[in-house]
């Protein structure tokens, strides 16, 4: 482990500390950690476990995150670390995000990498930016707060690839350095988040959205994973699609993604790509302009395609992309702009 004193916590009485950077708030006794299993109390003073603790790394294109409207074709330095706040029941990353930095460091190995040397490592990949992702980078707070520092400084994009629950406060000091806000909207009721991960106050994660698009004018795509039987229906998925259209405007992508069984869903089929193409037409009937279906390479609705005159403006297979119609973020057609970035 690497210990670090945390920022953004309060001292409480009897020796507690409260943590203020993830929407859990943990009010944590000393010699205890936090939800998320990487911050501890340690005799009143709250620390990091994982700063600077690298469990992957890769270059990555940006349309993996997926962001799709954010400096497309380019390739993003990509780090993730160990734990999570949340504990999804279908993870796809359980190896990272299910465990402690103890067990991590045993089972699979990690490296320290100070924030400097991850610009220096973006910059040496010749990456247009830097992404935090794999886990949940907000329970690595002071590391990509450090790193984003220092990355805007050197012209480099950065991005969340994030669940969205972080606080208000951790999001506005950060928040002048972060440009791509990519959030997991996992579904649209209290009866499926408390199924998928025992969350019952969930809609923190639609304020945090909206707080860095509106307030931090951060470029903010969704993504929805549709699980079979747990968020496919209609009402759920239309109603998700409305608060998009009227919280973050029409111009905002929304991915609808194919669930694989994985960790403790494996019980569960593949979705079918029937369920993401009414996914798909619910998002554009509500007036959506960008839904793309994802984990289907070769799908049609991978591509971008101007909401005005219909004309083909990125072709993607995976994430091999060709422009075809695109002018400074807008339609080569029409001039539409298409909310595209970089």
């Amino acid at each position: 482990m690497h210990e670090h004193e945390a920022m953004l916590w309060d001292a409480l009485d009897n020796g507690r500390v409260r943590c203020q950077v993830c929407q859990f708030r943990c009010v944590i006794p000393n010699g205890k950690r936090g939800v998320c299993k990487v911050r501890a109390n340690r005799d009143g003073t709250l620390y990091t476990l994982i700063y600077g603790l690298v469990s992957s790394a890769a270059v990555d294109p940006i349309e993996k995150k997926p962001l799709f409207h954010f400096f497309p074709g380019t390739e993003v330095f990509s780090l993730g670390t160990w734990g999570c706040n949340f504990h999804c029941r279908h993870c796809q990353n359980w190896e990272i995000s299910h465990c402690e930095p103890e067990e991590g460091a045993l089972l699979r190995g990690q490296r320290y990498l100070s924030a400097e040397d991850s610009i220096a490592l973006t910059r040496k990949y010749r990456c247009a930016g830097i992404a935090w992702t794999y886990n949940e980078p907000t329970i690595w707070f002071e590391y990509t707060y450090d790193g984003a520092r220092l990355a805007k400084a050197q012209g480099l994009y950065t991005v969340y690839v994030t669940n969205g629950f972080i606080t208000p406060e951790a999001l506005d000091t950060i928040g002048p350095y972060l440009d791509a806000f990519r959030v997991d909207i996992k579904g649209f009721t209290t009866e499926f988040h408390r199924e998928l991960l025992g969350l019952v106050k969930w809609q923190g994660v639609l304020d945090s959205a909206v707080r860095a698009k509106k307030k931090w004018n951060m470029h903010v795509e969704a993504v929805t994973n549709v699980i079979p039987g747990l968020n496919d229906d209609e009402p759920q998925l239309t109603a998700l699609a409305k608060w998009i259209l009227g919280s973050l405007g029409p111009e905002t992508p929304w991915h609808v993604t194919r669930f694989y069984p994985h960790a403790q869903m494996s019980h569960l089929p593949p979705t079918p790509i029937s369920t993401l193409e009414r996914a798909y037409r619910i998002g554009k009937e509500v007036g959506l302009h960008f839904v793309y279906t994802g984990n289907v390479p070769g799908h049609a609705a991978e591509n971008t395609v101007c909401y005005n005159c219909g004309n083909l403006v990125i072709e993607r297979v995976g994430y091999r992309i060709r422009a075809l119609g695109l002018d400074a973020g807008r339609c080569r057609q029409c001039g539409a702009d298409l909310n595209i970035r970089g």
